[in-house]
């Protein structure tokens, strides 16, 4: 199965939920008015996309009928989909540009961050990378064992302390054997305790300081894993995080089991963080790159 195919399949709960519920609406209109800007703002609500996301849609969407001067109800859907793929932004994606680069991966316990990680090291393993995986969730019980056996299916090499200690000292060991190594990207799993601890939002600008002083000068990402299930939720726990360390991007995970995957178009439009990587099923090759246009006819298409 193709990346297209993947990912249509993935977003099969989203689009009988969200875009199944447009089509409804749009259908039992005979002219557009403003009953029908209403009900349509009201649906988007629903479908997670948020108040304020919602709202920008459909004031957007009233522009563009006038300018176009559209009458037909059923022709809402494509000017829909041309704001969304606006409304997503540029398609960006990991840097990955130094010898090495590096990334982090936050995020609360549940994400799917290890098993993200591990999909991730698979991903730049396949581009041709030579990976490090460092084990610096040093504190949640099983962790370090359960990303092993990650690493080991991606075909990379893991970087590990025993369960408890410094997470930094892990972070440290890999940049070490990466230059000595030369390994082309860092991976490093951090903890996922709750976002508004203060002792990890330390625990991550120790880090962070680490990584600039051992690897100077490289490329450097700060990964947010959010789970798509929570909806909403995922919207407050990125804010949270974004305010207490610089996210570059966000992993979305579990797209394949919701039906609130209209919670891109709220992340990208409230947070302006770009979502660079999304995963749509639990094998070790089911992450890809956030591709907006992709996502939208995903979505729409039949």
């Amino acid at each position: 199965m193709g990346f297209f195919e993947k990912l249509k399949a993935g977003l099969k709960k989203t689009k009988d939920s969200m875009v199944g519920r447009i089509e409804r609406l749009l259908g039992s209109f005979t002219k557009i008015d403003e009953d029908l800007f209403e009900e349509l703002e009201e649906t988007l609500v629903m479908c997670d996309i948020g108040v304020s996301t919602s709202v920008k849609i459909c004031e957007t969407l009233r522009d563009r009928v006038k300018i176009k001067g559209i009458t037909d109800p059923l022709q809402i859907k494509d000017l829909l989909k041309e704001i969304l793929v606006e409304m997503l932004g540029e398609d960006q994606v990991i840097d990955t540009t130094t010898k090495p680069s590096v990334v982090l991966v936050i995020g609360v316990n549940g994400a799917g961050k290890t098993t993200t990680i591990g999909k991730l090291a698979y991903s730049l393993h396949l581009a041709g990378n030579t990976v490090l995986v460092a084990a610096a969730d040093t504190f949640r019980a099983a962790a370090i064992d359960q990303l092993e056996v990650w690493t080991n299916r991606a075909g990379c090499d893991i970087i590990k302390h025993k369960e408890g200690s410094d997470p930094a000292a892990v972070v440290f060991d890999a940049l070490t054997a990466a230059k000595s190594r030369g390994a082309d990207v860092v991976l490093c799993d951090t903890a996922g305790r709750l976002h508004n601890k203060k002792n990890l939002m330390n625990e991550l600008k120790k880090i962070s300081r680490i990584v600039h002083e051992q690897a100077e000068g490289s490329a450097l990402e700060v990964l947010l894993a959010l789970d798509a299930t929570t909806g909403q939720n995922a919207v407050s726990q990125a804010r949270l995080f974004n305010e207490a360390c610089d996210i570059t991007g966000i992993i979305l995970t579990k797209l394949d089991g919701t039906a609130k995957g209209g919670i891109v178009i709220s992340i990208a439009d409230e947070l302006g963080i770009p979502v660079k990587l999304i995963t749509v099923g639990e094998h070790i090759d089911d992450m890809q790159p956030f591709v907006a246009k992709d996502f939208v006819n995903a979505l729409f298409d039949d």
